[in-house]
């Protein structure tokens, strides 16, 4: 057994109201530059559509993700280093600009300057971001957000393709027939990465510490076979550079012990962020397993318990800090997956075992009860009723158990029970101890669960190590020790030794220094955008400025 720390993140889809602040203040921070004006990290989804890139799910066309073979062994569905070699400089399963969207900018002049008297109301013409050229806005990131356009292609969703017909047919997209919800998408920074194993230059990798998938530019090639592999479309290449980016995970702001930008900005305080432990050794067997159904219980059996006193015993032999220990025991990621067993895996059936999970949303319960002539007191009504919510539970269980209705319906039951639970508990103070039974949960279990989805504080959401910040002091000393240092050149790590040089603990990260320039050696990532604007300066020690 080799224990590993993953810093993971859980989202209640429940309490994303669609406002896309996290999507725009991450907008903001990495992608706010020229080569990646069509680049988002973080994109909010509205479901049922066909997403951001186009069809990004449909992998009989993409090749995303993972396969087994007719020896049931794990292969990448874009094929093995012979068939990526002999498309390395024409791949022809990459989404393409109308996949994504073309950008577009305005010129705001016509407007502000436009002559007093004119006849017309002046107006702001759209003009591609890419070539300056006139355009017609036909596509975008958020293009279906709120069901827009549903009518026309929401029906073809790959996920309501693949539901029984039967299923898919109670689908309408009609006024009041119809159903939405919104479904915010990162890097999942898996533990069987598909990017990582494609990258015919090994510019992708897995940290070992906390399991952030990054890209190093230097070894970067540009030659895409990460974003083919990606089953979530979550690489990008950076048309100015050529090199492949990706969600970094706000890297440092993790590594100052602060949540990510994405997270700390939520309007609805959906995201939970935490250590899980995980046995390395697991990985393969269980991405291996040959029913995808299976893939959900295989995945949770790879984390390791942190309350076990021989797990924690083998996590610090093995060198993980007790910071970190301390933080998977008090992970709310820990405690949604495996305690709970309400968070699911986004589309485990691409076999990377993603590591951004997801609470299902429940629909108004307590309306399609009395819709349905039940009493919405009685908890065996509320129950029957789960499978006759406005949101499919087969749509539900496409996106994120494989097709697995019945384990989707289980989520939503322990959700549903929850909330009758805390009603009866608010309105006369009585325990419904059927309501427990029925869950397999006790009273105090229910509680708990509830205080962390739906009033939890700040650090009981965001559980994050500060081991970093330690270490980080210990090589400040032992550099103030050393006369020299090997890295203390031009555009290096040690920014040259007069002596004035910003402490490790308390250094800022900025796309730029003080004075407004750019930072040596981070010229190809955070130049100067063409209309003189930059990226927005993240300070791990007081935010975002």
């Amino acid at each position: 057994m080799r224990i590993r720390a993953q810093v993971a993140m859980v989202m209640n889809l429940d309490k994303c109201i669609g406002c896309h602040t996290c999507s725009v203040t991450c907008k903001q921070t990495w992608t706010n530059r020229e080569g990646t004006e069509y680049v988002w990290f973080n994109n909010v989804e509205t479901k049922p559509g066909i997403g951001y890139p186009k069809h990004y799910e449909d992998q009989e066309k993409w090749k995303g993700g993972w396969r087994l073979d007719d020896k049931g062994r794990l292969v990448l569905r874009s094929g093995g280093r012979g068939k990526r070699l002999s498309r390395i400089f024409a791949n022809p399963d990459l989404p393409t600009l109308e996949d994504y969207y073309e950008p577009a900018t305005f010129d705001k002049d016509v407007l502000v300057n436009a002559p007093a008297g004119l006849s017309d109301t002046p107006v702001k013409q759209p003009r591609s971001a890419l070539t300056g050229e006139p355009m017609a806005l036909e596509w975008g990131a958020n293009w279906e957000d709120s069901l827009g356009g549903a009518h026309e292609r929401a029906g073809a969703d790959p996920n309501l393709v693949a539901m029984d017909p039967e299923a898919a047919a109670r689908v309408k997209f009609e006024f009041e027939k119809t159903f939405m919800f919104h479904l915010p998408r990162i890097c999942e920074h898996c533990l069987n990465p598909a990017c990582v194993s494609a990258c015919p230059s090994g510019a992708m990798y897995k940290r070992e510490e906390d399991g952030i998938v990054l890209v190093d530019q230097d070894r970067c090639r540009g030659w895409r076979m990460c974003v083919t592999a990606c089953p979530y479309k979550k690489v990008y290449v950076n048309h100015a550079t050529g090199k492949a980016e990706k969600c970094t995970f706000c890297f440092p702001r993790i590594e100052a012990g602060q949540p990510t930008v994405c997270s700390e900005t939520c309007v609805g305080r959906l995201r939970y962020l935490g250590i899980v432990l995980y046995d390395e050794d697991a990985v393969l067997a269980a991405a291996s397993v040959s029913d995808e159904r299976d893939l959900l219980d295989a995945q949770r059996a790879v984390f390791l318990d942190p309350r076990d006193p021989g797990v924690a015993a083998a996590a610090l032999e093995a060198g993980m800090p007790q910071e970190w220990v301390d933080a998977a025991v008090a992970s709310p990621v820990w405690r949604l997956i495996s305690d709970y067993k309400i968070a699911l895996p986004l589309h485990p059936e691409y076999r990377t075992l993603p590591m951004v999970w997801y609470v299902p949303p429940l629909s108004p319960v307590l309306d399609a009860v009395g819709a349905a002539g039940r009493d919405d007191a009685d908890a065996d009504d509320v129950f029957h009723t789960i499978r006759d919510l406005r949101i499919p539970v087969e749509y539900l269980a496409e996106l994120f158990t494989a097709g697995d209705a019945d384990v989707a319906a289980g989520v939503l039951m322990k959700l549903a029970g929850m909330r009758s639970y805390m009603r009866a508990r608010t309105l006369d103070g009585s325990v419904a101890d059927e309501i427990c039974a029925a869950i397999g949960m006790t009273g105090e279990e229910i509680e708990s669960m509830y205080r962390l989805l739906a009033i939890a504080k700040y650090d009981e959401r965001y559980v994050i190590p500060t081991a970093y910040s330690k270490d980080a002091a210990a090589l400040e000393a032992q550099a103030a020790a050393t006369a020299d240092c090997s890295l203390d050149c031009e555009g290096g790590p040690g920014m040259g030794g007069d002596g004035s040089a910003v402490p490790a603990t308390v250094e800022r990260f900025h796309l730029v220094d003080d004075a407004g320039s750019v930072r040596p050696g981070r010229r190809s990532l955070f130049a100067r955008r063409s209309d003189g604007r930059l990226g927005l300066s993240i300070d791990p020690t007081g935010g975002a400025r």
